[in-house]
Order: structure tokens, then sequence, then C-alpha cells
């Protein structure tokens, strides 16, 4: 019995051993992993490619296809062409599905390339929405931006603690009783809470757009220098050209501006002018904007509005101001300044 066990497990060993000296047929491993995020990144390319003219070889064969897409300026250039078409915007256009489906994947880097084109998007939108032309397309798009945040803030407002001196701090302490209530807090609103929209409704439009450039501005780190540079031409487009007429000669009416939109705008364009990456391209376009929105905001003698964009150009000027002075520098001076 044990001979026969033995002369079986021999036979065995002599077996492996001749499929170990045969060539092997397996196919080696590919270089990339599959992960899901990769293939729908090129799911997306390849979906993309029946909508624009060219994709560049190096966006399919880029192990970070997601990446090189949201940096590519040449597809970025084709995409904005599209966007910017008279006929673009509508329920049927191809690019809006492309974008809609894009950011329903989601993956948090096939996001940020939707998000890249929102300034176009909301800027030609906006544009638009007084000649009555279908922008269905447009719309889908910005209400998934806007559904995106909603569920990601549950419908929460953003508010921020405003220091008060009569609440202690870690910088001092005060003799006033202190009260538990939240209420006795000095909280500012931000952003105020949510509600699910599923369509886009003249009064709550610039409430959507504003939102939807809220998650811009969250991701705007990850944003290239590219759309930044377009968000500055979409807030000429917000100040207005008073007087210009469209296409058939009407006279555009002028874009309305609460400040559930103004807000979101102030805050980009303040990123744009002190964010911790520097442009002077950047910089220059930003307070070419700034300066649009100043007049449009003389214009509709919006005080809060001048306030606030008055203070970006000065702080736009101090900065400039600052280059050229060392303040580690002793200057010798006779004169006594009191």
């Amino acid at each position: 019995m044990s001979g026969e066990t033995t002369t079986a497990a021999a036979s065995t060993i002599s077996s492996a051993g001749d499929q170990e000296s045969e060539p092997s047929t397996t196919p080696n491993k590919p270089h990339i992993t599959w992960s899901d995020s990769y293939t729908k990144a090129h799911v997306a390319i390849q979906s993309l490619a029946s909508i624009i003219p060219f994709i560049p070889p190096s966006l399919s064969s880029s192990e970070t296809p997601a990446f090189c897409l949201l940096h590519d300026s040449e597809t970025a250039a084709q995409i904005s062409k599209i966007l910017r078409q008279p006929d673009s915007g509508s329920g049927d256009n191809n690019l809006c599905r492309w974008l809609y489906d894009t950011f329903q994947s989601s993956e948090p880097e096939l996001h940020l390339i939707v998000l890249r084109f929102l300034p176009i998007v909301a800027g030609v939108y906006l544009s638009r929405v007084n000649l009555h032309k279908p922008l269905a397309g447009f719309e889908a798009v910005l209400l998934a931006l806007y559904a995106h945040e909603t569920s990601s803030r549950n419908g929460q407002a953003i508010t921020v603690n405003i220091p008060d001196i009569s609440h202690s701090s870690i910088y001092h302490e005060t003799n006033k009783v202190a009260k538990n209530s939240a209420t006795e807090l000095n909280l500012a609103v931000i952003s105020p809470s949510l509600e699910p929209y599923g369509t886009v409704r003249s009064m709550k439009r610039a409430r959507i757009v504003g939102v939807a450039l809220e998650l811009y501005y969250s991701k705007i780190p990850q944003i290239p220098v590219e759309s930044k540079l377009d968000f500055c031409e979409f807030c000429k487009i917000l100040s207005g050209q008073y007087g210009e007429n469209d296409e058939n000669g009407d006279v555009k009416k002028r874009i309305n501006l609460p400040w559930e939109l103004f807000q979101p705008v102030l805050r980009i364009l303040g990123h744009c002018l002190m964010g911790y990456k520097k442009n002077e391209k950047l910089k220059e376009a930003a307070i070419g904007a700034c300066n649009c929105l100043y007049e449009r905001a003389l214009h509709d003698l919006n005080t809060k509005a001048m306030l606030a964009t008055g203070s970006l150009i000065k702080l736009a000027k101090l900065d400039l101001e600052s280059e050229d002075v060392d303040y580690t520098e002793i200057v010798e001076s006779n004169t006594i300044t009191l």
C-alpha cells in the first residue's frame, strides 16, 4: 500500500516537473491595476470621443486617465468651444448629457472634471435664461451638482461662530453668566439650509447656481488654473454689459445677482487673488473681475456688494504693494515721526 502511494506521489511530482519545464502560456499581468475608478474614467473618455473631434492618445494610454483628462488643455478647449456654441445647453445635447452622466459616476476625480467646466456652463446658462432658449441640458448638470451638495450636507446650513467679547474665549474671560442655549452664540449663516429641487424655477435659479459654485469653491485647490480664468470671464458676464444686444437685436436683460449667488462668487475670487499658489495671469484676471463686479454694485446701489468687492480690490492692491516693500530693512533717517 505504501509502495503504491510512493509511486503515485512520484508520478505526480514528475508530471509537475514536466509542466514546469514547458513554456508558460499564461498571459502576463497588466502593469495597471484595473480598479473601478480607472475603468469608469476610461468609459468616460470613450464616450467623450464620440462627442468632440479629437481625443489625444495619451489619455487612453495613461495610468491616471481622469487626472490627465482634467489637466489636458487641448481636450478642455474642445469641450469649452462646444459649450459656448449657440445651440448648446438643450435637453438633447450630447455634451451636457456626458457631463451629467460623468458626475453621476460617484468618482471624485470625475467630479472634478465636471466642475472644471462649471464657470462656462453657469455663465452661458445665466446669459441665455432671458432669451427663452431651451436649456434643459445645462439645468440637468446644475441640478446634479446641487443635489450632490444637498446630500453631502444633509440639507444643513453652513454657519460660523463670530467671536463676541460677551462670551469667554481662549484669550479672555467674562463675568457674564454663561448660558447653555445655542441661540446665545453669535452665529453667521454662510450658506442657508438646502431643499431638494427637481426642476430649476426662476425664483430658485440663483440659489441652485450659487450652491453649485459653493461646491466648486470646496474643490478649488484641485481645479486647474484655466478653469479659474474661465471663472473670471464668468464674473464679467455677471457684471453685465448695459445696452448690449443679442443675435436678434433685442436688448439683453441684466443677470439678476442676489447675495446667494454673489457670495460664493466673491469667495472664489478671493482664492484667485490670494491663493497659496499665486499665478500672475490669474491674479490680473481676478482683479479685472473684481472691478467689473464693483461697477455692477455701484450701478445697482448695492452697498453690501460694494463693500465686499471694494475690500477685495484693496486687498489685491495691498498685496501688490507688499511685494515692493522689505519690512525687515531699517531705513536711516534724521526725521522723527510722531
